[in-house]
């Protein structure tokens, strides 16, 4: 998420949100951004102006920014907050297919590999505020977008209208919501989810082992395997859309084909099972000796499971992991999956004839990647 400070807030009085341009039409909801040793004569009908300069148009009465580097980084379309402090955040990429809310920074699970660690404050009032404001500014082409935390589902009612809003002004959006699924072990919660009925909703619910001491430890959370399992089972009887996910490091490599099978004989209901890879961020530094594995030292484990899957008729993916060191028959399994602000390729990648077709990275991977990283030859 873009966040541009130094800024300098002239006539603003609370915080506004708007969707940026740099064309010559107001209508209220937009923010006229103007560029570095751009000047206008007249300009009228914008909520706000975002301009370089350090002074507003003369003709300009209303609120705006001032003193906004780097403002090339707006495009058209984005949808940003600014506030009375000269804060801008980007809530919306225009030319992005990975967009995300983030629902809240509370969490029920303090998972040893978070990437985002939960903080205990009550946010729930002002994001909710903030995405009243956002959502029906996002176009109605929009293809998908991630709903995430922490965990959404502690809004409580706010998770509901949350998923409202979005089916409402996004009603043709891919909606992505990773969720512990813990709450969806109370049938009243799951079922205020059925009434709902947002069809292209899909829950990501982690599940870290075949048995509850591992997953719970996995989680820090005493109770969280029950509350999961049976969390999906209410899901399934919705018909609720989920998604597996599973995150591979030294801790769950051991029983993966265990949990493979667990999985298929438990939630053949699922669409989607995902094996990820680890990303060194948020806890995993901390964690390092329990959690980092080189990722070659477990492609059997790893095949096993996704190949016990995908013969059971399930569709399987592998996430954040790199082809160069997976056996080729993993491949067609292989997606890429990592955000586009946080992908990178590391110097070792270059002149690697499958780069394109390749995943990549997280950035935070250049201090913590396999020993193996190699350019491969084209594909043929």
């Amino acid at each position: 998420m873009l966040r541009l400070r130094g800024i300098v807030a002239q006539g603003l009085q609370q915080s506004l949100v708007g969707r940026v341009t740099r064309e010559k039409n107001g209508d209220g909801t937009r923010f006229l951004v103007l560029d570095a040793g751009q000047e206008v004569e007249e300009v009228t009908g914008y909520g706000a102006i975002l301009t370089a300069a350090p002074a507003l148009p003369l003709t300009w009465q209303g609120p705006g920014l001032t003193h906004l580097l780097h403002s090339e980084q707006l495009e058209e379309g984005d949808v940003v907050s600014v506030n009375t402090a000269g804060q801008l955040m980007r809530q919306y990429r225009a030319n992005s297919m990975q967009n995300f809310l983030l629902a809240t920074e509370r969490c029920n699970s303090n998972c040893l590999m978070c990437s985002q660690p939960p903080k205990d404050r009550d946010d729930t009032g002002y994001l909710l505020d903030l995405y009243r404001q956002v959502i029906p500014l996002i176009p109605a082409s929009c293809p998908e977008l991630g709903i995430t935390g922490g965990e959404p589902t502690l809004l409580g009612e706010g998770f509901f209208e949350l998923l409202s809003l979005c089916k409402h002004y996004l009603p043709a959006t891919e909606l992505h919501c990773l969720t512990n699924g813990r709450s969806f072990a109370w049938r009243e919660f799951t079922e205020r989810l059925g009434e709902l009925a947002v069809p292209q909703l899909m829950l990501g619910i982690p599940l870290y082992a075949d048995h509850a001491p591992l997953h719970d430890y996995v989680v820090q959370a005493r109770g969280a395997f029950d509350q999961t399992v049976r969390g999906l089972h209410e899901l399934a009887a919705i018909n609720q859309r989920v998604e597996i996910r599973v995150v591979v490091h030294q801790l769950t490599v051991p029983r993966l084909g265990k949990l493979a099978r667990f999985i298929y004989r438990n939630f053949p209901f699922v669409e989607h099972v995902t094996f990820m890879g680890l990303e060194n961020t948020g806890y995993t530094p901390h964690n390092r000796d329990k959690l980092w594995l080189d990722p070659v030292d477990y492609m059997e484990e790893l095949g096993e499971a996704v190949e016990f899957l995908a013969a059971h008729r399930l569709h399987v993916s592998i996430y954040n992991h790199q082809l160069c060191l997976l056996p080729e028959r993993l491949w067609g399994f292989a997606r890429r999956s990592i955000s586009d602000w946080k992908n990178v390729y590391l110097p070792g990648c270059d002149g690697c004839g499958v780069k394109e077709q390749c995943g990549g990275f997280f950035a935070s991977s250049t201090t913590l990647h396999s020993a193996h990283i190699r350019p491969l030859a084209s594909l043929t």
